[in-house]
């Protein structure tokens, strides 16, 4: 008897230590947020390593579109799935618009990787496209210092390596999809595989600018259609 009344005891005290701590833990969004940077880093931080993006500082357009399209399966993530099924077009808009609203500092840039050749394929792609086969500049869409275009467009600097050459190649197969017309994964789809690794490697490897804010302003005309311009 004296045995079940401790076990008792020690339940209500485990009760009410829970019913505490629930009521010390405020209800703010930067406190739902949390469940996002146990992956995605310390406020969205993420690193250059891995296949994990950087979140923080991101147009909220572009943030809110991917929640959108993560919940609906146009990306295919269970663990992203499985958090926002059940959350509202609002939420993830309010999601979105706190990460985005995060302007913290940039980790160092990943070392370079690849041959001089690759790098400078790499380099060539970002900043002047390949004409050749219908291939615009990377920086015609992302923005000349590629930090992004508001309100949809992302920036490609400060991503990991294997991140971005997951996504090309996720784009190129059709894994990844976005609001018709699809102008990623009609370009994707044009790139050979060494290429995509060129421009991965070459992005990974290249310092941020001054200022890492996304260019406030689209251009007055975009490269090609593409419904990815706008949230």
């Amino acid at each position: 008897m004296v045995k079940r009344l401790s076990v008792v005891f020690l339940l209500l005290v485990a009760l009410a230590a829970c019913a505490t701590a629930a009521q010390t833990i405020p209800d703010t969004l930067a406190q739902r947020a949390l469940a996002c940077t146990g992956c995605h880093g310390p406020q969205g931080r993420s690193t250059p390593l891995g296949y994990v993006p950087r979140i923080a500082g991101k147009p909220a357009g572009y943030l809110a579109a991917q929640l959108r399209a993560f919940r609906d399966g146009q990306r295919q993530h269970d663990g992203m799935a499985r958090l926002l099924v059940h959350l509202s077009d609002d939420y993830l808009a309010e999601l979105a618009g706190h990460f985005a609203a995060l302007q913290v500092p940039y980790p160092a840039p990943a070392p370079a990787r690849g041959t001089a050749a690759s790098r400078a394929l790499g380099q060539r792609l970002v900043q002047h496209g390949d004409a050749g086969r219908n291939l615009p500049a990377c920086m015609g869409c992302h923005g000349t210092a590629m930090t992004g275009v508001e309100p949809a467009v992302p920036g490609l600097l400060g991503l990991p390596r294997d991140y971005l050459v997951a996504q090309l190649g996720a784009w190129r197969t059709g894994s990844r999809a976005a609001r018709k017309p699809d102008c990623m994964a009609l370009l994707a789809q044009r790139l050979q595989p060494q290429d995509i690794t060129a421009v991965a490697d070459w992005l990974a490897a290249q310092p941020l600018p001054a200022s890492t804010s996304a260019t406030p302003r689209a251009p007055s005309t975009w490269p090609m259609p593409c419904g990815s311009t706008t949230p």
